[in-house]
């Protein structure tokens, strides 16, 4: 039996398979950036008060580390897959298809997303419609959707600074991304009728239409270490 662990914006999973264990000494657990530091520290509790041997934790983002987990079973796979978001019908399958079939969810927690800037920044007021607008590859303007025209802040909204379209966050296989991708881009569009329209008509139409992040340099792909992207905060004021 294997273990899903999870928490964040939608949730987080585990998985356990004891069929590892005679092969070596510890827990393996690989998945989300979001639920890593949660993780680390039962890693070292455990350790503390067992005296065994503290569980290795890898930090993949939630997509990596199910990708792993349901690689098969036996001491080449993590037993605990940490995920920021509930699995998916076809990883599912796709562990079932390696012989991963007894998995368990358990849910761990809740987190939230947030929107941070260098603290000498301006203050960027932001409503979810100016998320859409300033970060979807396709916005509306007009009426239409349009490939994303906006260049600074001030064109998606009266009031937000002047300065220029430049967001840093994580990559297609992190979950905290699946989840900003449906709170923040998606609800924002539907603060607009034509978007609303599509998505009551046809919801796989408005993701199609809606979810892609701009590839303009407006939104940057920064990889699975959130510290990493704190760093880049504070030197790209």
């Amino acid at each position: 039996m294997k273990a899903f662990l999870g928490a964040a914006a939608a949730l987080g999973l585990l998985a356990l398979a004891p069929s590892a264990h005679a092969a070596r000494d510890y827990v393996w657990a690989a998945g989300s950036s979001t639920v890593f530091p949660f993780s680390t520290r039962v890693a070292e509790n455990f350790a503390k008060k067992t005296g065994k041997k503290s569980p290795k934790v890898e930090s993949l983002g939630t997509g990596g580390g199910i990708k792993m987990f349901c690689g098969g079973m036996g001491e080449g796979f993590p037993d605990i897959a940490n995920a920021s978001r509930p699995m998916k019908k076809s990883e599912f399958e796709a562990c079932k298809a390696k012989g991963v079939k007894d998995i368990v969810e358990i849910k761990i927690g809740f987190d939230g997303i947030v929107i941070a800037m260098d603290k000498k920044s301006p203050d960027y007021n932001f409503k979810l419609e100016h998320l859409y607008l300033g970060l979807a590859q396709n916005a509306l303007r007009g009426g239409q959707f349009v490939a994303n025209p906006y260049k600074t802040w001030k064109d998606v909204g009266a009031g937000l600074p002047a300065n220029r379209i430049l967001v840093y966050g994580p990559p297609p296989t992190s979950g905290t991304r699946d989840a900003w991708v449906e709170l923040a881009i998606e609800n924002g569009a539907k603060k607009f009728p034509t978007a609303k329209s599509l998505h009551d008509s046809d919801e796989k139409a408005f993701k199609a239409k809606i979810d892609p992040l701009r590839k303009d340099g407006g939104w940057i792909d920064a990889g699975e270490n959130d510290n990493a992207i704190v760093g880049t905060l504070t030197k790209t004021p």
